[in-house]
């Protein structure tokens, strides 16, 4: 008991809209399905909590959790309640204090509790057909502040990490919860090749058709890490953890899921840093910045590339230094700055040329390809063209480039060229060229589950409205309000193609 409110949840308990006496019904009810039948909350016992701070026994956090995770349609864990027992697994630096108030980072059993909580709670919403919506996404700022100190540190593997009460288990923190047991080397080669599928497929047909999947592997590796591997083997199976983690939060991030992208993206920084692997935990978090350009944050986005690149280590390869430098490149043209632009842009053709290839890239850097270099340039300037309408030009000659090498199958990426390409033709006053490109982009998207493409899309309509009189263009805008989907809300802003 801290003495203070619980400010988390009662935040949540508002939103949730019930008395104190219901949720201490609901609970009792609850625990009693969960296999807890001799538990008894009362009125009273929810006000300590919530009023005083008072931090309920297991197995209530997770009762609390799957109650308001199932009334608020989104994933809420432990950790959002505010019922993490942090003396339990250690303090680390900022472990739930004031100048780290989402107690990051987390002690590795932490970390793989989170994990699987996170996920488990996921498989819910995906079982019941709820939508995770609502949430707010934490500012790149709040997030680059409590990760600085932890990333950039060596981090401590599990093998390091004091032993605490059964070295085998971390604490129950989920439901569909993966049994703890030793694996060997061949089962972590059969989980690092599922990866590789998942990550094709999503590249292929976008993210919301396999999401679910890759949770529900992922939920399963978190009970895996619960179990203590031989260092050399905990070592990879945290980097499978990571890699799904920020393939998990891609595929949210790609069908509107944002807060839950954002976790994911973290839960990714977390579980790379555990395995000893900075350059990939700096790559998660400039998947959580991407987002944050397409949300239309690009200051936010900037903030978390600072973290990224910094505290990406020694080791990283020049090709993931040009990807980090296109990333924020896009957030600087989102902001009209073309000269800062402009010179990160040739810092990253500079650094991508540089990689002789002499060290095999890490299978996440496989998919960045010279393509994905024009196709990330392409993007920049179209996006600098709604401030400096010169910049089309560069961007057409870009997603040419692109386009001319999209022969792998990742057709999402040859639906965001297309329409870099119509975007910027429509910008340079070319619409039967921007006509052709928008159609070809039409024709692709049916096939794919990314809403980003929609979004996108709905971009690159909005400059077909100084055309409207032409007849071409007129029938391209007719197609494409028939082919829109509803819009949804993206947390109060508008993309930035």
């Amino acid at each position: 008991m801290t003495g203070q409110p619980n400010t988390r949840l009662a935040d949540l308990f508002g939103l949730a809209g019930w008395s104190k006496g219901e949720l201490a019904r609901l609970v009792n009810r609850q625990a009693a399905a969960m296999g807890h039948p001799q538990l008894a909350t009362d009125t009273s016992r929810v006000r300590r909590w919530i009023d005083t701070g008072e931090i309920p026994r297991d197995p209530v956090p997770r009762v609390l959790a799957a109650l308001f995770t199932e009334r608020l349609g989104r994933v809420v864990t432990i950790e959002d309640l505010g019922l993490v027992r942090h003396g339990r697994t250690g303090k680390r630096p900022g472990d739930g204090n004031a100048e780290h108030p989402d107690g990051m980072p987390w002690a590795p059993e932490r970390t793989a509790a989170v994990l699987t909580e996170f996920t488990g709670m996921d498989l819910m919403l995906n079982r019941r057909g709820l939508v995770g919506a609502g949430a707010a996404l934490a500012a790149g700022s709040a997030l680059s502040s409590a990760m600085h100190d932890w990333l950039h540190t060596d981090p401590a593997l599990r093998a390091d990490a004091p032993v605490l009460d059964d070295p085998l288990h971390a604490d129950p923190a989920g439901f569909d919860r993966y049994e703890a047991a030793p694996i060997g080397s061949q089962e972590i080669e059969e989980l690092e090749r599922s990866v590789e599928v998942f990550r094709a497929w999503d590249a292929a047909r976008g993210g919301g058709l396999q999401r679910k999947a890759v949770v529900g592997q992922l939920n399963e590796v978190g009970g895996m890490l619960a179990y203590r591997q031989p260092d050399h083997l905990q070592r990879r199976l945290w980097g499978v953890a990571a890699n799904l983690a920020v393939l998990a939060g891609w595929m949210s991030h790609d069908v509107g899921l944002e807060p839950t992208a954002q976790k994911y993206f973290v839960i990714a920084a977390h579980s790379a840093r555990e395995g000893g692997d900075r350059p990939r935990a700096g790559e998660a978090l400039s998947r959580a910045a991407r987002q944050m350009v397409h949300l239309g944050r690009p200051d936010d986005a900037l903030d978390l590339m600072k973290l990224a690149q910094s505290g990406s280590g020694d080791e990283v390869l020049p090709r993931t230094k040009a990807m980090l430098c296109t990333i924020e490149a896009w957030a600087q043209a989102s902001m009209g700055k073309g000269q800062a632009m402009r010179r990160t842009l040739g810092q990253a053709e500079d650094l991508f040329v540089s990689d002789r290839g002499n060290v095999p890239p890490p299978s996440w850097m496989q998919m960045f390809k010279e393509e994905d270099l024009y196709g990330m340039q392409a993007l920049a300037y179209r996006t600098l063209a709604e401030h400096e309408p010169s910049a089309a030009a560069h961007a057409q000659h870009y997603a040419e480039k692109a386009l001319a090498l999209r022969v792998d199958g990742r057709q999402r990426s040859k639906i965001f060229d297309y329409l870099s390409m119509a975007s910027a033709c429509f910008i340079a006053d070319d619409p039967e060229q921007a006509d052709r490109y928008a159609r070809l982009a039409l024709m692709s998207m049916g096939s794919n589950s990314s809403h980003r493409t929609w979004d996108r899309l709905r971009e690159m309509y909005r400059l077909t409205a100084e055309y409207a009189g032409y007849p071409r263009i007129h029938e391209l805008r007719e197609e494409i309000e028939q082919a829109l989907p509803k819009a949804r809300s993206k947390g109060g802003t508008s993309a930035q193609a």
